[in-house]
């Protein structure tokens, strides 16, 4: 289906509680706010964000709402629902709303000046998931720490003594067991799992996979069996990371999704910082045994640590085997947490999605607001897109045009996260390291400072994830990712003998995952979580993690080869080069969509790709280039998106706050 496929479709005027989707193609913006016409979301041509409820007289939208909650058997609800119906369509004058209390006035004032002042149920559920992710870092770096062993074990080495090009791929093949299993089987069990079992549901599924594979890695006698669990152990990762970052993006408020959905991120790379630490104690402990658990008590690793204290041979399988403490809470705690509202909704359970909403949001005034606001978007939704089952929501991801560009956009924000080359530091850095002259125990030590950096570096972006926004972020740390990883390659030119070799190298790595961090790090699973329309939600983000962690099995299975083929030089310039190539993907094809709710952004991606491109190359790069290299102070820039009445945008809420 193209873009144009449903351009001429026409639906008659809309009588109560139907929405029009007739297409329109004015003549310019203003014309199109005059003429009070709704938007096509697969042909957005005049960029316009609408609210559904926007235009709707008063008399009626009460009515609606009336109607809505005797079908759905919430008639004890029905003022609450009409008031927050009310603020929905037009929420930037809710002070207008007679209606209202005033604890109610307050708690909307609050959204926007004290936006972090959210329910404990919410904060328990986006923290607990968002451990979870702790898995994947830690399991990426328990393998990193464990290939300087587990090769010498199982008779493949390579490196050192009997080091062999394939005992190369061998090493390559198992550290991407996770990756396989998670690309092939793991992401794509996401879809039918969520439709049966929920969110919740799925979370426990994957925790099970995560916790009993990592034991059967730590028991494996030979390679093979090896590469067996790691693959169990990506069917759990798979699952998990298609869901977790939708169901945090589901329960959080629009205003803060991006600050807690990329938490994903920093636990992600705590889990790699613990395993940083849990291999440093191994290799510490002959001349520091009492001091380690006391350097890092503090840190959830320390279980991880003792469990490796002095153990000799046998500290890479503990190493592996640690991986298994953050999935106890996603296990333990999963089913405390409401399930997600949207996903009730789905399901025809109205009732149960208010309940869910009353736990995540201050007041049931917000939670009703937000129910009947979901429930008008959700029949934009169907009227485009209509009903389907798995294998045609699959297809459907490059066929319907507001979709397709959701996947296209999704597509490039995690390839880019391959391409850019984290990955290939945080599954060989103590390789890298050591190649760069470093002793097992320094290669450890630098790898360890890696870890930190990267988790440290996370925090700024809970800030500025939602103020600079997603794009912004990417725009501006792929650039400097590039020059420091092409710094780091260069400084292996430097004779190992100085002292400035392996220094140089370290530094330029780390300063690599300091842009890394806040940037690229935390952008691709919280952007794919919201781009998606609800009816293709699960497909859509097992299509983009699947996207990701493939590419990584690649380049896990291909980076020890192309290490020795290229050298460190080459291969950090090779990577070098790719970061400018998303660079230019990223500029052209990934829209912004921060602040905006899961239902407005169907009309962010209604906007043609061909006219967003053309807005991008004809408006933003020479606005950028004037202000930027020319210095000037005159340039303007005409915004892509205009915003209809009713849509709440960050500023025009501040500005109508403030003047109460």
């Amino acid at each position: 289906m193209s873009d144009a496929s449903n351009e001429k479709t026409a639906i008659s005027q809309p009588t109560k509680g139907e929405i029009s989707h007739e297409e329109i193609e004015p003549k310019n913006i203003e014309d199109a706010k005059r003429s009070g016409s709704t938007v096509s979301i697969n042909r957005n041509v005049t960029a316009r964000i609408q609210n559904p409820l926007a235009g709707i007289p008063r008399d009626t939208l009460l009515r609606n709402v009336e109607d809505f909650a005797r079908e759905v058997s919430m008639v004890e609800h029905i003022p609450l629902l009409q008031r927050g119906a009310l603020v929905a369509q037009d929420p930037p004058s809710f002070e207008q709303v007679a209606e209202l209390e005033e604890h109610e006035r307050e708690a909307l004032r609050n959204e926007v000046l004290h936006k972090w002042r959210q329910p404990p149920a919410l904060y328990f559920t986006v923290i607990l998931c968002s451990i979870g992710a702790a898995v994947q870092g830690w399991d990426q770096t328990g393998s990193n720490g464990a290939n300087l062993s587990w090769p010498v074990a199982f008779g493949v080495p390579d490196a050192g003594p009997g080091a062999t090009d394939y005992n190369s791929w061998i090493v390559g093949i198992v550290n991407s067991g996770p990756y396989i299993g998670a690309s092939i089987l793991g992401c794509w069990c996401s879809d039918p799992l969520n439709s049966y079992i929920g969110r919740r549901g799925t979370i426990f599924f994957s925790a099970v996979f995560c916790f009993l594979s990592v034991f059967g890695s730590a028991v494996s006698q030979n390679w093979p069996q090896l590469f067996i669990t790691r693959i169990l152990l990506g069917i759990g990762m798979g699952a998990k990371a298609s869901t977790v970052p939708i169901y945090a993006a589901e329960n959080v408020p629009a205003v803060i999704r991006g600050g807690l959905v990329m938490s994903w991120q920093m636990w992600t790379a705590f889990g790699r910082l613990n395993c940083f630490l849990e291999a440093l104690s191994y290799c510490f402990m002959s001349v520091m045994a009492n001091l380690i658990p006391a350097a890092t008590g503090i840190w959830l690793g320390t279980c991880a640590n003792l469990a490796v204290y002095n153990v000799g041979a046998i500290a890479w399988r503990l190493q592996l085997a640690s991986a298994f403490i953050p999935a106890v809470p996603l296990l333990v705690g999963v089913y405390f947490c409401p399930e997600s509202p949207r996903w009730y909704i789905k399901k025809g359970r109205y009732a149960d999605a208010f309940r869910s909403l009353t736990r995540l949001r201050n007041t049931p005034l917000q939670a009703a607001r937000d129910l009947y606001y979901i429930h008008a978007q959700i029949l934009e939704e169907q009227d485009i897109i209509g009903t389907s089952n798995y294998v045609t929501r699959f297809f459907e991801l490059f066929t319907i045009p507001r979709v397709r560009r959701a996947t296209l956009a999704s597509f490039t924000v995690m390839i880019a996260q391959q391409m850019c080359g984290i990955n290939i530091i945080a599954f060989y850095s103590s390789t890298v390291f050591a190649a760069a002259g470093a002793s097992n125990f320094g290669a450890l030590m630098a790898s360890f400072g890696f870890g930190l950096v990267n988790f440290v570096f996370a925090f700024p972006a809970i800030w500025t994830i939602d103020t600079w926004g997603r794009r912004s972020l990417l725009l501006f740390t792929f650039p400097n990712m590039a020059w420091t990883l092409l710094a780091a390659g260069l400084c292996n030119l430097i004779p190992t003998e100085s002292n400035a070799h392996l220094g140089l190298v370290a530094f330029f790595i780390y300063l690599f995952s300091a842009f890394y961090s806040p940037g690229e790090g935390p952008v691709p699973f919280t952007y794919s979580a919201e781009v998606f329309p609800l009816s293709h939600r699960e497909v859509g983000m097992a299509w983009a993690v699947a996207t990701c962690l493939f590419w990584a099995a690649v380049l896990t299975i291909s980076f020890p080869a192309i290490l020795r083929a290229f050298t460190i030089v080459g291969a950090f310039g090779f990577y070098c080069g790719l970061n400018i190539v998303a660079l230019a993907m990223i500029f052209l094809w990934v829209p912004e969509t921060k602040q905006r709710t899961l239902e407005e952004l169907d009309y962010v991606f209604g906007v043609p790709t061909r006219k967003h491109m053309a807005y991008q190359t004809f408006e933003v790069l020479p606005y950028w280039f004037k202000t930027t290299v020319l210095r000037s102070k005159t340039a303007k820039l005409n915004p892509l998106y205009v915003f209809d009445q009713g849509i709440t945008d960050q500023r025009q809420m501040s500005v109508a706050i403030g003047k109460q």
